[in-house]
């Protein structure tokens, strides 16, 4: 088979799963360009994936990501038996590891949708309770922030206290169950919707500016900066400075903290919380196990009561 067959294959193959796969496909046919698309996909040389590459200095962004997109290409590739093994350097400078997101505090929360009110006082657009609304979608619901600015009308069901996702970061849509609170609040809010102007009927924006438009993530960013900046909070070193994705990750981490103080079984449950999060695979849900000081500690207690022969149900 050659290069280019395989390669063709692979797309349609990660796109079969639900991928929307357009960076990493680029940069496989920028590699099978380079290389020749007649060549035999298990011919390809060590020096020739070397000059893809280019060079063994620090690993920039773009290089971390052709190698991780060629490292992909062949696992599948040697799975299937299109080739027998790995062209790829082994000594490849490390990948740094990413800085980890901010987790906001259930005290910090609390001051912050306490803020939101007196700081939205003079807003001429995105008023207090869409702003509040959006977080609490963030961080009740677990939504991606694009996820939650595309919600239309027709989307958010009321009588159910259901959500329908759509195109989401994986190319699927899915439906999110919400809590009898956030459900009070999404009525509530409903109730005020029907008054802003509807330009598109039931499939305008579900959370709108007071003339109707959809709320942008930038005017939201902006609105979010200015409660941070009045209830003090700005983040810590060490981590990424705290945004509109902060909420989702804390919702994540806050709920694995609750299951474990609970005495669930928290690794049984985790498939659950990666399907309502709507990952691709557990392992973009697994990251959470290891991201605050407090959940680390909350695995360390449940390990220790499992080695004394407590009950781990």
């Amino acid at each position: 088979m050659t290069l280019q067959e395989a390669i063709d294959q692979y797309i349609v193959w990660r796109r079969a799963h639900g991928a929307k796969f357009e960076s990493s496909a680029g940069i496989l046919y920028r590699f099978c360009a380079s290389i020749g698309d007649d060549i035999d996909s298990d011919s390809v040389t060590d020096l020739e994936v070397r000059r893809f590459l280019e060079g063994n200095g620090a690993l920039t962004r773009y290089r971390m990501n052709k190698y991780g997109a060629l490292a992909n290409f062949y696992r599948y590739a040697i799975g299937r038996g299109y080739a027998s093994r790995s062209p790829l350097p082994e000594d490849e400078p490390r990948k740094q590891r990413s800085t980890p997101p901010y987790i906001y505090s259930h005290e910090e929360l609390g001051r912050l949708f306490g803020a939101i009110d007196s700081c939205c006082e003079s807003a001429v657009q995105l008023n207090a309770d869409t702003l509040r609304l959006l977080l609490l979608l963030l961080y009740g619901a677990g939504l991606r922030s694009c996820e939650a600015f595309r919600l239309t009308l027709e989307d958010v069901d009321l009588q159910s206290a259901m959500l329908t996702v759509h195109s989401t970061k994986f190319f699927k849509s899915r439906l999110v169950p919400v809590g009898p609170q956030l459900a009070d609040q999404l009525v509530r809010y409903a109730g005020e919707r029907v008054s802003w102007p509807l330009p598109q009927g039931k499939d305008s924006s579900f959370l709108a500016n007071l003339d109707g438009t959809p709320v942008n993530k930038r005017t939201a960013l902006g609105a979010l900066s200015r409660v941070r900046l009045a209830t003090g909070i700005h983040g810590k070193e060490g981590t990424q400075s705290p945004g509109l994705h902060s909420f989702r990750h804390s919702f994540a981490v806050h709920r694995l903290i609750a299951w474990y103080r609970q005495g669930a079984d928290v690794q049984r449950l985790l498939p659950s919380l990666s399907i309502y999060l709507g990952h691709a695979s557990l392992a973009g849900t697994q990251v959470y196990l290891s991201m605050t000081p407090e959940l680390l500690q909350q695995a360390s207690l449940r390990f220790e009561s499992y080695a004394r022969g407590g009950n781990d149900e």
